[in-house]
């Protein structure tokens, strides 16, 4: 079976669609380990609830981009994973992370990239962009990750009306309802395409 570790930074809503996917038999895979950014997020409680075990590895805590990698390589080594699916993870993957696993971490984001992707663009703040210029649709995507900010290979994406009167948080509720069908479906069909 093929084995996950999810990267994630907050309430774990991505996280907990693919530990109820797997749970569920939709997604043939095991979830090895949770790393997470901060410590007393919502993703913690769901993997203690869940029985995943979890490490904590804080950027700042680390003198040097160097010791941050080294840190999420030892974890990643003992978590084994096949695959990384970053779930709201809002750390930049250090390069040398992306190379050791190329091609091998996906990450989920809330927009249609290429639109509204790059530094500075996560959660709530897309919502907002997309409402500022008045598109009438956004959704998200799925894509493989690279050394760059949202600019890996796109995998999948679903599409979302922006309507008359949404808020930012009304649309990242529509958004991330669409998030949490479309990311456990891709990890799934990555993890087929892995095996043929």
């Amino acid at each position: 079976m093929k084995k996950l570790t999810v990267f994630a930074s907050g309430s774990g809503t991505n996280f907990q669609a693919i530990i109820d996917a797997v749970e569920q038999g939709e997604l043939d895979a095991t979830i090895t380990g949770l790393i997470t950014s901060r410590d007393q997020i919502g993703a913690l409680a769901r993997a203690n609830k869940a029985v995943i075990p979890c490490s904590v590895i804080k950027p700042g805590h680390y003198r040097t981009e160097e010791g941050f990698a080294e840190a999420l390589l030892e974890a990643l080594q003992s978590f084994d994973p096949d695959l990384i699916v970053l779930a709201g993870y809002t750390v930049k993957i250090p390069a040398s992370v992306i190379r050791k696993y190329a091609g091998r971490i996906l990450n989920i984001h809330p927009s249609l990239l290429p639109r509204y992707g790059g530094k500075g663009f996560y959660g709530m703040r897309v919502h907002e962009a997309v409402l500022r210029a008045g598109d009438k649709e956004t959704g998200c995507t799925v894509h493989l990750v690279d050394e760059e900010y949202d600019r890996g290979p796109i995998l999948a994406q679903r599409k979302v009306p922006v309507y008359n009167g949404d808020s930012p948080e009304t649309l990242a509720r529509r958004v991330l309802k669409q998030e949490h069908q479309i990311l456990p479906l891709t990890i799934q069909q990555l993890l087929t395409d892995q095996t043929n």
